[in-house]
C-alpha cells in the first residue's frame, strides 16, 4: 500500500491526482495498470461551521456552573 498526500488537479474535464515516481519506485506497478485509490478529504473548518449551530436550553455559563457544582461540591 502506498500513502501519498496530494492535491486534486484539473485534467481536461476531470480531476486527477499525481503519484510521484519516488513513491512507486519499489513496487512492480507499470504505466497503464489499473489501481484503486482511497480518497480521504481533509476536513477544513468543520468546527467553525458547526460552532453555534446547536441551541441549548441553558447558557454555557449555566452549564459550566452546574458542572463546577457537581465536581467541587462536598
Amino acid at each position: 500500500m502506498i500513502e501519498v498526500k496530494t492535491k486534486l488537479m484539473k485534467w481536461g474535464n476531470s480531476l486527477g491526482i499525481i503519484v510521484p515516481l519516488s513513491k512507486i519506485k519499489n513496487t512492480n506497478l507499470i504505466e497503464g495498470e489499473e489501481v484503486t485509490a482511497l480518497i480521504i478529504q481533509k476536513n477544513k473548518g468543520n468546527l467553525k461551521r458547526l460552532f453555534g449551530a446547536r441551541k441549548f436550553k441553558k447558557s454555557t455559563k449555566e452549564i459550566m456552573k452546574e458542572i463546577d457544582e457537581e465536581l467541587y461540591s462536598v
